[in-house]
């Protein structure tokens, strides 16, 4: 039972109940947006780790000398996906990062697989979350790409809005140009914060 493993983790911060509602709420959630159901229940697994994890930093319950970083488009499936492929990537093990939609596509745009496993990025494991409000809290970074308004805000956090085309429904050579830019955004913020951290 996934909540049961989730305790295992999570059980000297959370009640196996908090962990049930996390569970619950995140596969209701995915299921709401999904028309594959095969791997939904690990889908929704890996959801409500990521914010339990999420809910642990934003209450202050664990320390973390990770920076955390929430990209946000609207769909998650392209612009959001490939920032945080690239973040992950060049960041290593000095950055936490996510990404969400404020309304999630069922899956990440094939193009968009291609053209960041040109670049050795494999984001296959990856899949269009909603955004949800812990995940927020958590970060010090969020960066929006065509979907600003949809964020709380909250103070002590960078908040940026990159302007940037949306791949979906795009050719390859279109969402080259697009990675790219992603691409050279990531580095700065990068260099940006960890030159602060």
């Amino acid at each position: 039972e996934v909540s049961e493993r989730l305790h295992i983790i999570f059980k000297k911060q959370f009640s196996l109940e908090t962990i049930e509602k996390y569970v619950f709420e995140s596969y209701s959630l995915l299921d709401a947006k999904s028309e594959v159901k095969l791997y939904l229940m690990a889908m929704a697994e890996r959801f409500a780790r990521d914010r339990l994890y999420a809910l642990l930093k934003s209450e202050k319950l664990v320390e973390s000398e990770k920076l955390d970083i929430l990209y946000v488009c609207v769909h998650n499936s392209g612009r959001s996906q490939m920032a945080a492929g690239f973040t992950a990537k060049i960041g290593g093990d000095r950055v936490t990062v996510r990404s969400a939609g404020s309304a999630p596509k069922e899956s990440i745009s094939k193009v968009v697989l291609e053209a960041m496993a040109e670049l050795g990025i494999d984001i296959t494991q990856e899949f269009p979350k909603p955004l949800t409000d812990e995940v927020v809290r958590a970060s010090d970074a969020v960066i929006t790409m065509g979907c600003g308004d949809a964020c709380p805000i909250y103070p002590g956090k960078r908040y940026e809005d990159w302007v940037l085309d949306d791949p979906a429904g795009q050719d390859l050579q279109a969402v080259r140009v697009i990675r790219d830019q992603i691409k050279l955004k990531v580095e700065t913020l990068l260099s940006e914060l960890l030159a602060k951290a």
